[in-house]
C-alpha cells in the first residue's frame, strides 16, 4: 500500500460529525487524550493530517474522496496529493470543489486532483459517479466515504430518511459498485486497497434498537441526533460486515475501517439554527481544527501502521473500542441486507 519508511477529545455537543493475516496490531485505545496525551500510535487529538503521513510516499495511488468541497474533506483531499494521491473529489456542489481544486493547486502545483459530481442522497446519482469511474478505467486504492450530514426530517429522492440516506445508503451504493475496481487494482498492483468510513462517536446516541429497520421514514417518531446516530452506527456495522466479507475472500487485499474524526470546528451543524449557532461559536475555542479533524482519516487512509487492519474503529488515529450495537455482528449483517434490498434497482 504505501513505503515502509514512510488511532480529541470528546465533543462537548455530542452529535459531532462528523485481517486474518500477520500484521501490526495497535494495542487498542483506553482513554481520550483531551490534552494531546499520545496513545499507542505516537499520535493523539492534538495531532495533524500533515503530522500522521510524515514520510509517507503515496504517488501511484488514486483515491476517492467523497465531500471533498468542504470540511474535513478538503483537508483529507489536501493531503493525499501532498503526498502524491491522484484524488477524486467526489462532490455535490462542483462549483465548490473547482474552487477547492484551484486553491490546492496554488499551495501544492504538482497536485493530482480531478472534480466529480456526486449526490450521495440520489441513488441515481451515485450509480452514474461509479459508471463514469468505472468507465475512465483508472484504478482506485483509498475510497474516503467521508460527507456526512444532520438535519431535520425529509425523504431523499428515492423516499428514504435523508440522513440514513446520505450517510450510509449512498456510500453503501458507492462502495458496492467501485468494490470490483478496487479489487482488481490490488491484485493488479500488489498494493493493499483501503476502505474509510467516517461515523462519529454520535452512534452511541441513537433509537434502542440501533438501526430501526422497519421504521427508517417514520416522522411521528423522529428524532434528528437520534437518527444522526442511527446513520453513524450504519457506518460502522458496514464497514465492519465489509471487512468481514473481504477476509473470507480468498487474495483480497483490501482492508475496510471506519473512524470518529473527533468534534470539529466546520458548517457541519449549519441545519441547527440556534444550537447549530451556538455550537460553532463555541467550537472556534474547544473543538479540533480541520487540520487535526482530517488525521485520523489520513492515518487510517495512508499510515503502515493500518497495514493489514481492517474491522476495526478508529479515534485519533488509535485503536477505539466502539459501543456494543457496534460491534453487533448480528446487526451488521442484518443491516447489509436491509441495504441491498433498498440498492437493488441500481445494482
Amino acid at each position: 500500500m504505501v513505503s515502509d519508511s514512510s488511532l480529541h477529545r470528546l465533543p462537548i455537543f455530542s452529535f459531532c460529525h462528523c485481517c486474518q493475516s500477520p500484521c501490526f496490531r495497535l494495542p487498542r485505545r483506553k482513554k481520550m487524550w483531551i490534552f494531546g496525551w499520545k496513545g499507542a500510535s505516537g499520535f493523539s487529538a492534538r495531532s495533524t493530517a500533515e503530522e500522521v503521513t510524515d514520510g509517507i510516499d503515496a504517488t501511484g495511488l488514486t483515491a476517492i474522496v467523497t465531500g471533498a468541497s468542504n470540511g474535513i474533506g478538503v483537508e483529507t483531499a489536501r493531503v493525499l496529493a501532498m503526498h502524491g494521491a491522484h484524488v477524486f473529489m467526489a462532490v455535490r456542489n462542483v462549483d465548490a470543489g473547482k474552487s477547492v481544486k484551484e486553491a490546492i493547486l496554488k499551495e501544492i502545483p504538482t497536485a493530482k486532483l480531478d472534480v466529480m459530481h456526486l449526490d450521495l442522497s440520489s441513488l441515481a446519482s451515485v450509480k452514474r459517479f461509479a459508471s463514469e469511474y468505472v468507465s475512465s478505467g483508472l484504478p482506485l486504492n483509498l475510497l474516503i466515504n467521508n460527507a456526512g450530514m444532520m438535519c431535520p426530517y425529509m425523504l431523499s429522492t428515492d423516499n428514504i430518511e435523508m440522513q440514513f440516506a446520505t450517510n450510509h445508503v449512498g456510500h453503501f451504493l458507492l462502495t458496492h459498485l467501485l468494490l470490483e475496481r478496487m479489487k482488481s487494482t490490488a491484485l493488479e498492483s500488489n498494493q493493499e486497497g483501503r476502505i474509510v468510513n467516517l461515523s462519529s462517536e454520535g452512534h452511541r446516541f441513537v433509537y434502542k434498537e440501533g438501526i430501526r429497520f422497519d421504521k427508517i421514514n417514520n416522522e411521528a417518531e423522529y428524532n434528528k441526533f437520534l437518527a444522526y446516530g442511527q446513520s453513524k452506527l450504519a457506518n460502522i456495522l458496514h464497514a465492519n460486515e465489509l471487512a468481514k466479507r473481504l477476509t473470507q475472500e480468498e487474495g483480497i487485499n483490501i482492508t475496510a475501517n471506519s473512524l470518529h474524526p473527533g468534534a470539529v470546528a466546520t458548517n457541519f451543524f449549519r441545519n441547527l439554527g440556534v444550537i447549530g449557532a451556538i455550537t460553532n461559536l463555541a467550537g472556534k475555542y474547544v473543538l479540533k481544527n480541520l487540520p487535526q479533524g482530517a488525521a485520523t482519516t489520513c492515518f487510517a487512509a495512508l499510515h503502515p501502521q493500518m497495514k493489514g487492519v481492517t474491522g476495526e474503529y478508529l479515534c485519533d488515529s488509535n485503536l477505539y473500542k466502539p459501543s456494543p450495537q457496534g460491534k453487533d455482528d448480528e446487526l451488521a449483517k442484518k443491516l447489509w441486507d436491509f441495504s441491498l434490498d433498498l440498492v437493488h434497482p441500481f445494482c
